[in-house]
């Protein structure tokens, strides 16, 4: 059955496949980016510090632009919006083959803007297609996707970069620049949204006010800040490290870890929270898992192969922290304001990521690699104790779900 009684679609069926297949090529530019951008700039002279601010470059602007990601939304609704990013995305990949190392830090930002309002669109249309009770799985299913590429694309990007292929990176970058714009065309996404207004930037101002005065969004937004630092520094040096120290693959380390991810978001889809309850202990775990994993690694001398078990850890949270938090918001922000907030709380993953990239390099050129993971274990830790300090404030939401209904 494709679609329920209240017409809305469920969360397998053909629509939404394209959905995922659609996410999955867009992201697989960005797998093999990751690798490839890094390996070039460094081999073309480029230290630490300006490899962060790169690769950091891409996040952050995506960051700055997610709240106007939504009021675009709002104006012209995500199937126009869809279609103008797409074109953007494909003319940026293409600069990417003709271009030298100096622009990288240029594209990586127009890759930024294309992103932000990508993300946006697609969570609008999952949010305005399913049920609510379907929604948790309809975004589990779709972060899926756009993690299935690092389960592939990391091998084949360093095979090219190995090989010194321009006509395999050139090849690679034409297809996932053509292949995305020829299915998002034809992508089941609304005209308009229920949210089909507008903002003024005075609006868009008082949403961010707004974050100080809802603790949902305040401490989601901080948990995601310091998770997504670590998963941007890991994104941004795991190569870097493992190339100097050839003590383990980039490559197998990052297959292992999306392994992990595509096989948690899939098994575990149907338990994370779709009805606006808050649970501490299962994002105190996942904050957990975190920090093991980045010290596993900042210990990668010492363990050897064995340190591929960091990528099980670093993979599980990946796997679930991003959709349990993304889901909750969405059904405790409010309806009419729900966009731009959750653009706010997505700002603090980009922020966060870009961060890993532009602070941690400064952590590696004045220490090392592993005091950089180090570091990270901690911003891991300190977002474990956020959410254990806010625990019964989170929590007291949970109690006007669970009443029942006289």
């Amino acid at each position: 059955m494709t679609t329920t009684s209240s017409g809305k679609l469920n969360p397998v069926s053909f629509s939404f496949i394209g959905f995922y297949i659609l996410a999955f090529l867009f992201f697989a530019a960005n797998a093999a980016l990751t690798i490839i951008l890094p390996l070039r700039s460094e081999a073309a002279g480029l230290n630490q510090a300006q490899i962060g601010l790169m690769m950091g470059s891409y996040m952050f602007t995506c960051m700055l632009l997610r709240p106007f990601a939504a009021q675009m939304l709002g104006k012209y609704g995500p199937l126009r919006v869809m279609r103008w990013l797409l074109m953007l995305h494909a003319g940026t990949l293409l600069l990417f083959i003709v271009s030298e190392v100096d622009t990288y830090l240029w594209l990586r930002a127009l890759q930024g803007v294309a992103t932000a309002f990508f993300s946006m669109t697609m969570q609008a249309g999952i949010v305005e297609r399913l049920e609510d009770k379907d929604r948790a799985q309809g975004l589990a299913m779709y972060t899926l996707f756009t993690m299935v590429p690092s389960l592939v694309i990391p091998i084949l990007a360093v095979q090219i970069w190995q090989n010194a292929s321009e006509l395999a990176f050139t090849l690679l970058m034409i297809g996932l620049a053509a292949l995305p714009l020829l299915l998002g065309y034809k992508v089941d996404l609304p005209q308009s949204t229920v949210q089909n207004k507008t903002y003024t930037l005075g609006d868009m101002l008082r949403s961010f006010s707004g974050i100080w005065r809802s603790i949902p969004l305040l401490v989601s937004s901080v948990v995601m800040l310091f998770a997504s630092c670590v998963f941007g520094a890991t994104a941004t040096f795991l190569p870097l490290y493992m190339v100097s120290t050839g003590v383990a693959s980039a490559g197998i380390f990052l297959t292992v870890q999306g392994l992990v991810v595509i096989l948690c978001r899939f098994i575990l889809r149907k338990k994370i929270p779709s009805d606006g309850s808050w649970n501490t202990w299962l994002m105190a775990g996942l904050m957990l898992s975190a920090a093991l994993g980045t010290q596993l690694l900042s210990l990668m001398d010492m363990l050897g192969p064995f340190v591929y078990i960091s990528a099980v850890f670093s993979g599980f949270a990946l796997a679930l922290l991003y959709p349990t938090l993304t889901t909750y918001l969405s059904f405790v922000l409010p309806a009419d304001s729900r966009y731009v907030l959750m653009g706010i709380f997505m700002s603090s993953y980009d922020l966060g990521f870009s961060l890993g990239g532009l602070a941690m390099g400064v952590v590696v050129q004045i220490s090392s690699y592993s005091m950089m993971f180090t570091v990270c274990t901690l911003l891991s830790v300190a977002a474990l104790i956020v959410v254990v300090f806010f625990r019964q404030r989170m929590e007291a939401g949970n109690k006007s779900i669970t009443a029942p209904v006289n």
